[in-house]
This record gives structure tokens, C-alpha cells and sequence, in this order.
């Protein structure tokens, strides 16, 4: 039997994971860490427990989630690394979710992607996709999230581009530049998280902020805020991943991806439904413009490091 003052986060200590775990520890609801990394310290008090996702042992796995009421999951990965692949990472979050079944969970809240489809020919959308269809074939209760772009104190992609637009002379736009994003507050995000492990019907929401802009607008308005002087042109993309795989290297991260430029230009990180958050991205970005970008965020350290 689940227990209602206990509920699990996988990535406790990360992006969207820690607002979610936030959020419950401010409700008195203790939290199971399901991580990677169990050793990493955490500031967020005695009410979490970190614990090794064990996807090599399901029924380790199933033993720490018992007793669990709702289940966040934002298990996924950006991209490819190592021996961490797409389909890795689908079947991994396929234990988790049977896992689940067999501890007797009783809920989930997964945090997926808008616009993800079985048919997709980018692994991205087409592992989320997947990753769905085992959540709604369970018979676990569920309620579904698909943000198009996050944003928040921790958060990558805004950050580093803030970066590049504070510290190089030229910010390369792949393509037009005219395809959508429709980002969504990454608190929003933990609210309508929160608020739906709550509940008991099935649902399939996309979680997406007020404000849709092109990806031109985006960059400018960013550069607004950091009063950068970067000169913004325009590349065809296959000039702008070389340019940026330049930088990666030098950096020692992963900037952007082939498949994450097909997915901008796309337009698959817009919502065709109404927002379901009200915090605006340039409210957010005019009040904390004094630190976006003064340190670059690597992806590769976030995640990867010591796997």
C-alpha cells in the first residue's frame, strides 16, 4: 500500500526534479531521490533519501519504490553519450514504470516533451513517445506533462546562450531563425506537477508559458537583457552545428545537435493549445539578467560526469 506522505523524484537534485521536490517538501511529503548519482550532496534537507535508480536490478528497483504514493518522473536524456543511447534510455524508463507496477505505486507524473510521436525520425520525440505509450498501457494512474522549452535559475539553455551572447563576437542562428518556442516556467512547471499528483483522472497536458516567440526573437531578446553587443547573423544549419562543435570541444560540452535542429526548425517546440502557466519569460529574464550567462552551465558535468 502506497503511503500518501511519501512520494519519489527521479533527479531530485536537478533541473525540473529539485522545483518538484521543493514543492513537496514545503507540504510535508518526504522524498526518495531516484538518481544516478546517490553520493552526490544535496542542500535540500533530511526529508530526501537518495537512492541508485538500479535499473540493472528491477526488483531493487520495485523494493525502494515501495511504499511510494506518486512517482515524478523526469528520467530522460538530451542526447547520446557514451554508452547511454536513446533506445538505453527508453528501456530504462520502461523498468522504471514496471517497477512502479510491481511496488504498488499509486501514480505517476511524467514530465515528457511537447509534439513527441511513434513516427518521429528524431530519437528525441520518438523514445518520449514511447516512453508514454508504457505509461498509458500500465496500470498506473497518470498525468502526463509535455513542456516545449524550461526555463529557471538552473537552467541550460537560456543560460548559455546568455554566455555566448556575453563572450563572443559573433551568435550563429541556424537557418531562418523563424521557427516557435513556447517556453515554460520551470516553478510553473513544478506547480502543475504537484497539482496533478494530486488528482486521480488520466490526462495528457501540454504545460506551456504565455509567451511564444521565434527562435530570432528569442536570441534578441535575450541579448537585450544582457546588453550584449554580439553581432547575430544568420547560418545555413549544417555551418552553425560545425561552428558550435567547434566551441563544444573547447568548452567541453555538447551545445547543440543535428537532431535538436531539426526539431527547431520543426516547430515542435510550440503548443497548438492554450498556456497553462502564466509566468513570462521576459519578466524573468529582465529580473535576473544581472547573472544569466556569467557562468557557462556544461551539460556533460551536470549529467554525465562520474557515470
Amino acid at each position: 500500500m502506497s503511503n500518501p506522505d511519501l512520494c519519489a523524484v527521479t533527479g531530485a537534485n536537478g533541473f525540473s526534479g529539485r522545483s518538484i521536490a521543493r514543492r513537496l517538501l514545503s507540504k510535508g511529503t518526504r522524498v526518495l531521490n531516484l538518481t544516478g548519482h546517490p553520493d552526490r550532496p544535496h542542500d535540500l534537507g533530511d526529508g530526501v533519501t537518495s537512492v541508485s535508480y538500479n535499473f540493472d536490478d528491477p526488483a531493487a528497483l520495485a523494493r525502494s519504490l515501495h511504499g511510494v504514493n506518486v512517482l515524478y518522473n523526469n528520467y530522460w536524456i538530451r542526447f547520446a553519450h557514451g554508452d547511454m543511447t536513446f533506445d538505453k534510455a527508453v528501456a530504462n524508463s520502461k523498468t522504471l514504470i514496471k517497477a512502479a507496477e510491481d511496488a504498488g505505486v499509486g501514480r505517476i507524473v511524467h514530465v515528457s516533451i511537447a509534439n513527441p510521436s511513434e513516427d518521429s525520425p528524431l530519437p528525441y520525440y520518438k523514445g518520449k513517445a514511447a516512453v508514454e505509450k508504457a505509461i498509458t498501457s500500465s496500470n498506473i494512474p497518470y498525468a502526463i506533462l509535455r513542456p516545449a522549452v524550461l526555463f529557471g535559475d538552473q537552467g541550460i539553455l537560456i543560460n548559455n546562450i546568455a554566455w555566448f551572447l556575453r563572450h563572443v563576437p559573433v551568435f550563429g542562428v541556424p537557418g531562418s531563425g523563424q521557427y516557435k518556442m513556447q517556453p515554460i516556467f520551470v516553478e510553473d512547471l513544478a506547480d502543475l506537477a504537484v497539482e496533478w499528483g494530486e488528482k486521480h483522472e488520466n490526462v495528457i497536458i501540454d504545460a506551456v508559458g504565455p509567451e511564444a516567440f521565434s527562435f530570432n526573437d528569442w536570441v534578441h531578446l535575450i541579448a537585450q537583457a544582457v546588453h550584449s553587443k554580439t553581432l547575430i547573423m544568420h547560418f545555413p544549419p549544417s555551418i552553425a552545428l560545425i561552428a558550435t562543435g567547434i566551441i563544444g570541444a573547447l568548452v567541453g560540452d555538447v551545445i547543440l545537435t543535428p537532431d535538436e535542429v531539426a526539431g527547431l526548425q520543426a516547430n515542435l517546440l510550440v503548443s497548438s493549445h492554450p498556456p497553462t502557466a502564466g509566468t513570462k519569460l521576459s519578466d524573468w529574464l529582465h529580473d535576473n539578467a544581472d547573472w544569466i550567462g556569467t557562468t557557462y552551465f556544461s551539460e556533460l558535468k551536470r549529467h554525465f560526469a562520474g557515470s
